[in-house]
């Protein structure tokens, strides 16, 4: 995809620049003067167009203080320390509304062109940002016709910017047909950023955004629609969909605030509190570290989940009066949380099957593990940690790992903080391990097998690998399990050893299993005796195997202990593959080998253009004779280090082509 950018006026440079800031010094002492005036009320001619109340907004939701909200901006105040940290992260910015301030994308004038779609041609007016397109919702026999309208909305900040525009069907949002990533700072088709199958178009529909993205991305949303897409309001007045806050605030954790502000203005209560020895808390507020595991982790789990409203009624309620669950609540009175490892064949887990067949394919591996990211909950549910724990001491919990807060004597910046998933410091190694397994303290490479430094000796290596996808990258599990062979060949899931050894045989890792813990290896096929994981899986596999392969072999310990001289020639065929997700990850992984760093590589040009350049890169690699140290024959490669193409082709053959698709 290439964006084109109009002609933007410059800054100037060299001695042009040195006489604008000569300018600026000389006038300096006018400009302290205007700041004086301005602030003695003498400079009347200076205006400032003060921002439009949010209730003279009409072509998006708005932010309503109701049922007890008061926004995270009122707990500042007393909670300044909390209130930075919670500014800093990822989850502030889950839901933007579009201003000069909070749009990354450049729309100055920007036509973005694309195979997936007719050139979209963004604009800015003023603080506005536009966008013109084909109609996505056309339903006639002609072309589709161009229309133009306005972008309002932002959702994710970390990796990807998603815009939404105004419809104009009362406060209903739809969602642009490019996606903006941040890192690469580039447009790409909205499909090319979602594991799908290819040629199988996403749905754009108006109300997208307030049926769906507000439950999570925003606190105490309610959608105002009588049915999920139905752009017309319960009735004549409702002012449409609302939100006590866009982004995930303070009081989707903590619960509604009122209370707590009314109550703790009287500062000598606040003094009792701090001074009470028994801790028992303030309880107008909801502090989830101070309720037992499973709450607290309930109150994570009310978004990172695979869930459902139970029936129909329950789903017009919450859209017209929000969700019911507050931080303390039962999770599961108000919503079915997808458990399908242990409710498979419940009337409940039965009767969403029936009505979507993808459910549970589409978010769950067959043994039912989670296997998309954003959903670490369900994860968590599994864990013999957490469920067959008998104490809450010893509970795995999410807080576990993870804080919603950055202690004071955590020496990372909150920017460092917030990019590492909120994963406290002691999360970080395998102290959040041993604070439950205490005598393993002693014997961690006894039972590793691994040196104390290696990766191998890293619990959550072995007990959580990068088994769940979603966004173009690969997260643990959440689910703490043991590594298997089995998992591999009956599952089509990898298994955490060759997830970092990808250089050896599932036949391998099975024999290591079986001789140091007693884990029965399964039957095995000759593939899986004699062939690498790692070929093996990004040639044979599905497109979910295909791209937590490719994204392994970019990953420094996977590359560190596998090597990554005979990795290009099985990268470079995946840039051919027929899902873009896993040819974006397969090119991000190639820069990361050595001598790579500034390939040039569209994921979503035309079949030739990529063709081409997977074959320079081959070439390239072809001649180096340091790219032919390895001639392991489980590698896939001659006597002299090449390529065994027909052994290449007899596994790409064998490729499993069912369609992937997962809900990311």
């Amino acid at each position: 995809m290439t964006a084109r950018r109009g002609r933007r006026q410059e800054p100037p440079a060299g001695p042009a620049r040195e006489a604008t800031a000569s300018g600026l010094r000389r006038h300096l002492p006018i400009a302290l003067l205007l700041l004086a005036a301005a602030t003695l009320g003498l400079a009347a001619v200076v205006s400032f167009s003060p921002p439009v109340p949010e209730s003279r907004i009409t072509n998006r939701p708005i932010e309503v203080h109701a049922d007890g909200y008061v926004s995270s901006e009122t707990c500042q105040a007393c909670h300044p320390a909390e209130y930075d940290s919670w500014y800093g992260s990822f989850h502030r910015t889950m839901t933007q509304v579009a201003t000069p301030d909070t749009v990354r994308a450049d729309f100055d004038g920007v036509r973005v062109e694309d195979t997936h779609f007719e050139p979209m041609v963004l604009s800015r007016v003023g603080d506005e940002f536009w966008a013109e397109f084909d109609d996505p919702g056309w339903e006639g026999n002609e072309s589709r016709p161009r229309i133009k309208r306005q972008v309002v909305m932002i959702t994710g900040s970390h990796h990807q910017n998603i815009y939404w525009y105004a419809t104009g069907h009362d406060r209903g949002l739809n969602i642009l047909p490019a996606a903006y990533l941040l890192k690469e700072a580039r447009w790409v088709p909205r499909s090319a950023v979602v594991l799908h199958p290819p040629g199988q178009s996403l749905a754009m529909l108006d109300g997208h955004w307030n049926a769906i993205c507000i439950a999570c991305h925003t606190t105490r949303g309610k959608t105002a629609f009588d049915t999920p897409y139905r752009s017309e309001p319960f009735d004549t007045q409702t002012i449409g969909t609302t939100v006590a806050e866009f982004g995930v605030g303070c009081e989707s954790c903590h619960g509604p605030g009122q209370a707590h502000v009314e109550a703790n203005r009287n500062p000598l209560r606040r003094y009792g509190l701090h001074l009470d020895p028994a801790e028992a808390g303030d309880p107008t507020i909801v502090l989830p570290t101070r309720l037992d595991p499973q709450r607290s982790s309930q109150v994570c789990g009310q978004c990172h989940s695979v869930w459902e409203f139970y029936d129909q009624a329950g789903e017009r309620q919450a859209n017209a009066a929000g969700l019911p669950y507050r931080p303390g609540d039962e999770l599961r009175d108000t919503r079915f949380v997808a458990q399908p490892s242990v409710d498979r064949t419940s009337p409940a887990m039965t009767a969403f099957v029936q009505t979507d067949p993808d459910f549970v394919r589409g978010s769950f591996w067959p043994d039912g593990m989670i296997r998309v990211s954003g959903r670490e909950y369900n994860g968590l549910l599994d864990s013999p940690c957490f469920r067959e724990a008998t104490h809450p001491d010893r509970t795995l919990s999410c807080f576990s790992c993870h804080e919603m807060h950055k202690p004071s004597d955590d020496a990372r910046s909150v920017a460092e903080w917030a990019d590492t998933h909120q994963v406290s410091t002691q999360g970080q190694g395998n102290q959040a391990c041993l604070q439950c397994h205490e005598p393993m303290a002693d014997q961690v490479t006894a039972h590793t097998r691994h040196g104390a430094d290696s990766t191998g000796s890293r619990c959550y290596n072995c007990h959580m690998p990068y088994t769940s996808y979603g966004l173009l990258k690969t997260i643990r599990s959440h689910t703490v399990s043991s590594p298997s062979a089995t998992e591999s060949v009956a599952l089509g899931r990898p298994n955490a050893c060759n997830l970092c050894h990808l250089d050896k045989t599932v036949a391998w890792t099975a024999d290591r299993l079986d001789e140091w813990y007693g884990t029965p290896a399964p039957p095995l096929d000759e593939d899986d005796r004699t062939v690498a994981a790692g070929p093996l899986w990004l040639l044979r596999g599905d497109a979910g195997l295909r791209a937590i392969t490719a994204q392994a072999m970019g990953w420094g310990p996977a590359q560190d202990t596998s090597g990554t001289s005979w990795m290009t020639p099985h990268l470079a065929e995946a840039l051919g593959d027929p899902y873009e997700a896993v040819r974006f990850i397969a090119a991000r992984s190639l820069r990361s080998l050595p001598g790579n760093p500034s390939l040039s590589y569209d994921f979503v040009a035309p079949e030739a253009a990529r063709a081409e350049v997977a074959v320079r890169l081959l070439q390239t690699w072809r001649a180096d004779p340091r790219s032919r140290q390895r001639r392991e024959p489980e590698l896939l490669v001659d006597q002299e280090g090449l390529p065994r193409i027909d052994a290449m082709r007899r596994l790409f053959d064998q490729r499993d082509r069912r369609g992937v698709f997962l809900r990311e």
